[in-house]
């Protein structure tokens, strides 16, 4: 797959395109519903499949201080985008020139004489141009004007939630971890690499794992069952977020306990990787550490028993 970071670094001829533009984070099912259809699409058609998107997202500039938390970071998002077996990704540049462009101007610019379009495809509620001014009507009758067709997505929704980056993020921030892995069609998971921690897991407790500071969307503070990867190792895990309460001076970490736990040899740069199954509990202060240590004897054997029913479905469906 092809990344081009400018308007600037597209080839004159690239193209012909079937093409998509959105923010696409988190590539969730909706996101990779539109991706399958554009690259079978150039299949058929012997056109390039390409997606457009943006750097930062535009949130970030025209809503700063709204904070936002992106379920995957670009390099994440790129990973993603690639298995869709994309083509090609324009990671445009948010910049104030970009966020002036008219509707018409937009479509014109890039979609008609940079990526030479000639299937563009959105969801129901896609907004373009300067203010958002642009909507898939009149993209529609742009397209009939420049020469490309347009195919509109309606919303979809999986057991009456929908499917969009938004309520994912919300089912994040309420913990439901489980919930979001169905929308996204795959699991919750940040990366990162690993961090020091206060000796806390290997003096009183269990060995932990914890990870280095994270700048993106995380899930509620409280206990979880994730998988995590430790450089190229993979272990079933539990998951502490939160501020450990029960040791006093609070301090916001995210670490793992490793149920099939053996030495490692850590680095500031070994990356861990952690993926969200489903949650256990919320994070409290315990009386005393010894309190705590049963309570975690109590979370590992339920994710063990989490991991044992999982292991058996798997072994069904093979």
């Amino acid at each position: 797959m092809q990344i081009f970071h400018k308007l600037e670094d597209l080839p004159a001829d690239f193209g012909p395109t079937t093409v998509s533009v959105g923010n696409f984070d988190g590539v969730h099912r909706a996101h990779t519903q539109v991706l399958s259809q554009i690259v079978q699409r150039a299949k058929e058609n012997k056109f390039k499949a390409a997606a457009v998107a943006f750097e930062p997202h535009p949130a970030r500039i025209l809503r700063p201080d709204a904070g936002l938390k992106l379920l995957t970071p670009t390099p994440e998002k790129l990973r993603l985008l690639k298995s869709c077996g994309l083509d090609a990704v324009l990671l445009l540049p948010f910049t104030r020139d970009l966020s002036l462009l008219t509707p018409r101007q937009f479509a014109e610019r890039i979609l008609k004489k940079k990526l030479h379009a000639r299937e563009v495809h959105e969801g129901y509620n896609f907004r373009f141009g300067h203010k958002a001014a642009g909507d898939v009507g009149l993209l529609g009758e742009f397209g009939k004007e420049m020469g490309f067709g347009v195919v509109v997505y309606p919303e979809m929704r999986l057991r009456g939630e929908p499917v969009s980056s938004s309520h994912i993020r919300k089912l994040l921030s309420q913990g439901r971890v489980s919930r979001a892995r169905h929308l996204l069609g795959r699991s919750f998971c940040i990366l990162s690499t690993a961090g020091r921690g206060r000796g806390y897991g290997s003096k009183y407790t269990v060995p932990t794992i914890n990870l280095s500071r994270y700048e993106e969307l995380i899930p509620k503070d409280g206990v979880y069952i994730t998988r995590t990867r430790v450089a190229q190792e993979c272990f079933d895990s539990v998951t502490n977020i939160g501020n450990r309460p029960t040791f006093g001076v609070e301090s916001f970490a995210v670490e793992s306990h490793l149920l099939n736990f053996h030495p490692l040899e850590l680095t500031p740069e070994t990356e861990v990787e952690i993926h969200f199954l489903d949650r256990l509990r919320d994070e409290i202060k315990f009386p005393s550490v010894e309190v705590l240590r049963e309570q975690i004897a109590r979370d590992v054997k339920k994710a063990r028993r989490y991991f044992h029913l999982l292991h058996l479905a798997d072994g069904e469906r093979a």
